[in-house]
């Protein structure tokens, strides 16, 4: 087993984040946001800010510097007296200490032309549309067959809503940035983000930079989950400050502004529609999606595309639909549209096993699918039917009774439940460097960033196997803009990624050393140090573009299974989970250490959107109200009990060098529905509207 590379540096407090780089002389930022919902900044009264000593300067959007047409919604800072909804940022203090630029904040004045916000998302919402094309490009509808007409005609029927709540990204490490402005002109960003070079490509448009004067350093970030794959906010504003005072600027977003200017998870409302015969094959899927939007700038999930993905059905349609609201932008989270997605999915099918009164593990065998169902692909593995096998096995499900609130101890009832998992098995093109030193060891370079999740030793660990060497001889380097350009640590890409260039770049480093023997440049083997490598050392680099291009066309999914047994508190109506289950089919797992606390991450992220977390908006001010951790609640380790993840062997050749798949986001995907679907057969109560809180079960009980 290895374990993380960094963890000595991490737990000794040798890791640097964002905020903790050495800058010299650095002045210090607090961000005003507006107390409006909608409307229009009339004025900006900065005197008393101005006149406190130790304030350097005052921004807003009546003297901010001007950014570069390519600032646009959410990173068009103070660029428009527009308020967009509550809680923008509308102006920003840079002082000596952070105490003064706090105190200063609160001494802004801001007077609107204030309207009423509209932020409720509903299905009968007058504006809502159809977008273009919802998240990664997929598309926003699709329809085959012809889908009411088989499902009015099916003897099992299953027509459901279901909501869920909009949700916050709370990493452990707020966004972050320590800006500065070089002599030479150039800007360095010290930045929690997920992807170093798509920030230094955003931020140099932004400022009227060409690329290479923009450098962003990520060498520990703590914790994104998705928030921090795009620059936020706190990045411009940081960047146009230090500028404006002429000295490195730091900004911590806190807390509770986080809830407004860092992303979240959409609201969605989603109508499932299942026909099935009596032996509970598929025949009709409809999966019908309503979700938000801001004014600011589109962002649509892509909540149905895992339906398109699951079980086969010949007549089958999905959609989307938009409302664009007074509200901010929402953006990634944790496995973005499967999450909600597959919630919805999985809860009806359950909710059809019940109806066709088959077992819910036997109705998903029934409906496996060889194919995609819509797209038609060949799956490069799919092995859903022996995770569901497997887990079924471990679990003890066999002894289940199907019958609601069959179980009871003392005052609880007790029930299991099941859902299934999948995500996309994603990989984009990316460089790296490899480089032999004279003293024997390596170096490789990729502009990756690990956002905790231990990517460092995943790809130490590939290219100590590409080279043939042990890996205490790979120095990994990571998180630094100017390494070879990788793509996002997002969408379960990362390692796939991130590792093909890695191993094409030691293949090639492997190439040259024994090209380097060959041609009698000394030493018996490719790398010694004995003289086969000069003192100025022997580099190779890969770009990965044109692989991923001449790639065959499968459909690469990984898939899995969650078993969830619930407790019900007759009394009080609290639920908890004392086990859980995930089985996995991922491909080949790089590290089983760090793999298996991503999958544990992910069901605990799914037990909390099952039973805690939820962002609630004021509908008169347009705000969230639980803007912290002590009202925005996500499980502890007393809320987790037994819980375990395990994998089935799984080979694919059709992936990557690795034959991985992604695996930091498979583990929320359909963990809820496993939740929900426990608590109703625990105590014959199915509620349908996330998260499943006390309140909502008591008056059934």
């Amino acid at each position: 087993m290895t374990y993380r590379l960094e963890s000595r540096d991490k737990v000794t407090g040798r890791a640097r984040y964002a905020y903790e780089y050495p800058v010299r002389d650095p002045a210090y930022l607090s961000a005003v946001q507006a107390h409006a919902g909608r409307g229009e900044v009339v004025s900006v009264d900065t005197g008393s800010a101005r006149r406190l000593p130790g304030v350097l300067a005052v921004l807003s959007c009546e003297d901010a510097p001007r950014l570069a047409e390519a600032a646009s919604g959410e990173l068009a800072v103070l660029q428009s007296r527009t308020v967009s909804y509550r809680g923008q940022f509308v102006a920003a203090v840079v002082a000596e200490t952070l105490e003064t630029a706090r105190e200063a904040a609160r001494l802004v004045r801001v007077e609107y032309a204030a309207e009423e916000p509209d932020v409720l998302l509903r299905p009968d919402h007058p504006g809502l549309y159809a977008p273009e094309q919802v998240n990664a490009g997929i598309p926003t509808d699709t329809e085959m067959g012809d889908p009411d007409e088989a499902f009015a005609g099916s003897a099992v029927r299953v027509d459901v809503t279901y909501t869920t709540p909009a949700e916050h990204n709370n990493p452990m490490e707020p966004h972050t940035t320590t800006a500065q402005w070089n002599e030479d002109g150039t800007l360095t960003l010290y930045e929690s983000t997920q992807g170093p070079s798509s920030h230094q490509r955003t931020l140099a448009q932004i400022f009227g930079l060409e690329r290479d004067q923009v450098r962003v350093v990520s060498t520990h970030v703590g914790g994104g989950f998705g928030s921090k794959g795009t620059p936020r906010p706190n990045s411009v504003l940081a960047a146009m400050a230090a500028r404006e005072v002429g000295r490195p600027v730091k900004f911590a977003v806190p807390r509770q502004q986080m809830f407004a200017t860092t992303g979240y998870r959409t609201p969605t409302i989603q109508r499932m529609r299942l026909g099935a015969g009596p032996d509970g094959r598929l025949g009709a899927v409809m999966h019908d999606v309503v979700e938000q939007t801001s004014t600011v700038e589109e962002f649509a999930e892509q909540t149905a595309a895992p339906t398109r993905v699951m079980y086969r059905a010949p007549h089958r349609r999905t959609t989307h639909r938009v409302a664009r609201l007074d509200v901010p932008t929402p953006s990634w989270m944790r496995a973005p549209g499967e999450t909600p997605g597959m919630y919805a999915l999985e809860s009806a099918m359950d909710e059809l096993a019940v109806a066709a009164g088959i077992d819910p593990v036997e109705l998903r065998v029934r409906n496996d699918a060889d194919r995609e169902p819509e797209s038609g692909l060949p799956f490069s593995s799919r092995n859903l039917v022996a995770c569901l096998e497997e887990g079924a096995d471990r679990f003890g499900w066999e002894a289940r009774d199907p019958a609601p609130r069959s179980r009871r101890v003392g005052r609880k009832l007790l029930g299991t439940g099941v859902a299934a998992t999948t995500y996309p098995a994603r990989r984009n093109p990316g460089r790296a460097t490899a480089r032999a030193e004279p003293d024997g060891t390596f170096t490789v370079r990729i502009a990756a960033s690990d956002i905790g999740t231990g990517a460092r030793t995943a790809l130490a660990l590939i290219a100590a196997e590409t080279l043939k060497a042990d890996l205490d001889r790979v120095r990994m380097e990571v998180g630094d803009s100017s390494f070879p350009t990788a793509s996002v640590a997002g969408g379960s890409s990362g390692t796939a990624s991130w590792g093909t260039a890695v191993v094409r770049a030691c293949e090639s480093l492997r190439g040259r050393l024994n090209g380097a023997v060959a041609g009698g440049r000394g030493g018996s083997s490719p790398h010694t140090e004995n003289g086969s490598v000069p003192p100025e050392g022997i580099e190779a680099s890969a770009d990965t573009a044109a692989e991923l291009r001449a790639e065959e066309e499968y459909a690469r999914h990984g898939f899995g299974a969650h078993f969830v047994e619930a407790e019900v508190d007759m009394d009080t109506g609290e639920v908890r989970v004392p086990r859980m289950l995930g089985v996995f089919a991922v491909g080949r797992i790089i590290n089983p250490v760090t793999a298996r606390s991503q999958f544990i991450g992910g069901m605990t992220m799914g037990i909390g959107m099952a039973l805690m977390e939820e962002s609630v908006m004021d509908g008169e001010f347009g705000d969230y109200l639980n803007r912290d951790l002590a009202q925005y609640h996500v499980p502890s380790c007393a809320d987790v009990r037994d819980i375990e993840a395990v994998w089935v062997e799984e080979s694919d050749p059709h992936l990557n060098p690795m034959g991985s798949k992604g695996i930091g986001e498979i583990g929320i995907v359909g963990a809820a529905a496993a939740v929900g679907n426990a608590v109703a057969h625990a105590c014959g109560v199915r509620v349908r509207d996330l998260p499943i809180t006390p309140a909502k079960l008591l008056p059934h009980l």
